[in-house]
């Protein structure tokens, strides 16, 4: 996804107030960016928290600045110059997570994002984005470049499989991606790149399948068809690669009580951590997890 953002981001590049961040990072990869935009792009080398104080001083000077790092060195490191320079201040600045949930595989804990969306979305003003395939980002982009209050897009990689049918609408909060075959079949609700995997998993199963791509949750976000999916299906699951506690589950299982609906049965599957404490990669540890393709179908 990485590669498709960067290229509708370098649609901008010559807005005079667009302007990239980096933390040491991003090579073979911003590359085009550095090119693009001069001394509008900026290494601000191993200090992220210095990073997102510049970021905040170019934002309050009339600036967009887009910030990018691998996730954890974002909302981890630097969130209380998230908290206190950025979202009080309601400042237009966009973060960049790179490498959604166990995205970093072998890079271990430090470099893994399973508290992202829920920390974020905690603090006032702000707006996550999660795209769900390569082909969002256009949309995504366009519906942030002007939008004034802090932005944090997760980024993981594009797991959709060739010749999968789904629907390829643009980006928005909520997709039906696909629509189950028999209306007591369960609905399944999965954020982000996850979604291409668990498409491909129920492609011949009576499962409806929509994806949620943006949080805080509110009631009025959420479209009466997914609503009346729940109502007339057995179960309703959710999925993420994400610790429970702040998640989606959480804070659509609020949303669902605060609008009377309550599904016959609801199951989160979630990111339970390192419970063997042991290095792999992305699918070793979602088949710990119970989140990749071979969990999934049992």
């Amino acid at each position: 996804m990485r590669k498709s953002l960067i290229n509708s981001l370098l649609s901008y590049k010559d807005d005079p107030k667009f302007c990239v961040l980096t933390g040491d990072l991003g090579f073979n990869a911003l590359e085009p960016l550095r090119n693009s935009l001069g001394e509008r792009f900026i290494n601000a080398g191993i200090a992220e928290q210095n990073m997102i104080s510049l970021a905040a001083g170019l934002a309050k000077m009339g600036l967009r600045p887009f910030v990018y790092s691998i996730s954890p060195f974002i909302y981890a490191r630097a969130f209380e110059q998230i908290r206190n320079d950025i979202c009080f201040h309601d400042l237009p600045v966009c973060f960049i997570g790179s490498g959604a949930g166990y995205g970093y595989g072998n890079s271990g804990p430090t470099h893994h994002a399973l508290e992202d969306y829920g920390t974020l979305s905690t603090l006032q003003n702000m707006k996550i984005f999660v795209p769900s395939f390569a082909s969002d980002m256009a949309e995504l982009v366009n519906n942030i470049i002007n939008f004034n209050h802090p932005v944090y897009i997760r980024l993981g990689r594009d797991e959709s499989f060739p010749g999968d049918n789904y629907n390829r609408e643009n980006f928005a909060p909520f997709r039906k991606l696909k629509s189950g075959f028999s209306p007591s079949a369960g609905v399944i609700l999965v954020i982000g790149n996850m979604a291409g995997s668990v498409l491909h998993f129920c492609r011949d199963k009576n499962f409806s399948v929509w994806s949620c791509g943006v949080l805080p949750l509110e009631i009025n976000s959420i479209p009466a068809g997914l609503f009346d999916d729940i109502k007339n299906s057995d179960t309703l699951f959710i999925i993420e690669d994400h610790v429970k506690t702040g998640g989606l589950g959480e804070q659509f299982g609020a949303v669902m009580l605060e609008s009377g609906i309550i599904p016959e049965k609801f199951k989160i599957l979630y990111a339970h951590g390192y419970a063997n404490k042991l290095y792999g990669s992305q699918d070793y540890y979602r088949a710990n997890n119970g989140l990749n393709l071979k969990e999934l179908i049992k």
